[in-house]
């Protein structure tokens, strides 16, 4: 069962977790978000088990954030996947969200290994002492541990979803690329090209014919960092391959949204593109088996 506890160190782990964990994981926002806007959603814990746990992945003691309804097993599974801020109030609130409608939903924290994403003040720093030096090899890592231990906890293995935002965007492709057990994916605004690096020697163009689910993608028609050309070469990539699951991919783009519209704490929010792409990615789920119910207010 879900004990939402602090677990010791494995043995000569270097990382300190005690200086790591200033708060409970998902229970306040990262200093490079702030400040909070007023539409911030607040959900509630009624009927729900949820709070930190601690994965064991590769020799290392991971945090997630983990929501799930009280008492419940064989539960749909959902990964959820945090911006570059990392796994803070607004990524647990969105867990508690997909736990409202039956969802085990699971928020690792994939850049423990580097340091605390929450202690930053600026996205400038955040990117060049933790987010540039994540290894895309080491999350997928981390993301099959966290699906093990979801199953361990509840979970139904052959009911998996993902959905990431922004750096989790990206990883939501990447990892549907990766994993045959995921069943449908939804990507909000994630980068889909670039050049490749060591760290991260492939982007979403270049996996089109990996996908083991289709993948729908939420993108802002004014973003400007992930632009429509970028969109429309992915779009290109998806229809040019014999993967059937790439030819199931499909795009939603919100004309009136920039970057980040689903982020309900920051200036970018655009709460109709959120809400309709929310429903939009509920649907997703319920259409290709994943499970939960499809259709909810905020």
């Amino acid at each position: 069962m879900l004990k939402p506890e602090v677990e010791s160190l494995v043995p000569g782990q270097t990382f300190d977790r005690r200086r790591f964990v200033k708060t409970a994981l998902g229970s306040a926002f990262a200093a490079a978000a702030l400040p909070v806007a007023a539409e911030t959603i607040k959900t509630d814990f009624k009927g729900l088990t949820a709070g930190e746990v601690t994965i064991p992945s590769g020799g290392f003691n991971m945090p997630a954030y983990c929501a799930q309804p009280e008492g419940k097993k064989n539960l749909p599974v959902v990964l959820v996947i945090s911006e570059i801020f990392g796994v803070h109030e607004h990524i647990a609130d969105v867990c508690r969200r997909f736990a409202k409608l039956g969802f085990l939903a699971i928020a690792p924290e994939l850049f423990a290994r580097q340091g605390d994403p929450g202690s930053f003040g600026t996205i400038q720093e955040l990117q060049a002492n933790i987010i540039s030096k994540v290894p895309d090899a080491q999350v997928m890592g981390d993301l099959d541990a966290a699906v093990a231990w979801a199953g361990a906890n509840g979970g139904d293995l052959n009911r998996l979803g993902i959905t990431g935002f922004c750096w989790g965007g990206r990883i939501t492709w990447l990892y549907t690329a990766h994993s045959k057990r995921v069943k449908a994916a939804v990507a909000w605004y994630g980068q889909l090209v670039g050049a490749p690096t060591a760290l991260k020697p492939r982007n979403p163009v270049d996996i089109v014919n990996d996908l083991h689910a289709p993948v729908l993608g939420l993108y802002g028609g004014k973003d400007a960092g992930i632009t429509q050309e970028h969109v429309g070469t992915m779009k290109a990539a998806l229809a040019a391959s014999a993967n059937p699951n790439a030819k199931a991919s499909t795009f939603v783009v919100y004309p009136e949204a920039g970057h980040a519209f689903h982020a309900d704490y920051r200036p970018s929010y655009v709460e109709s593109a959120a809400k309709d792409g929310w429903q939009k990615c509920l649907a997703w789920f319920k259409e290709h088996k994943v499970g939960g119910s499809a259709g909810t207010d905020y």
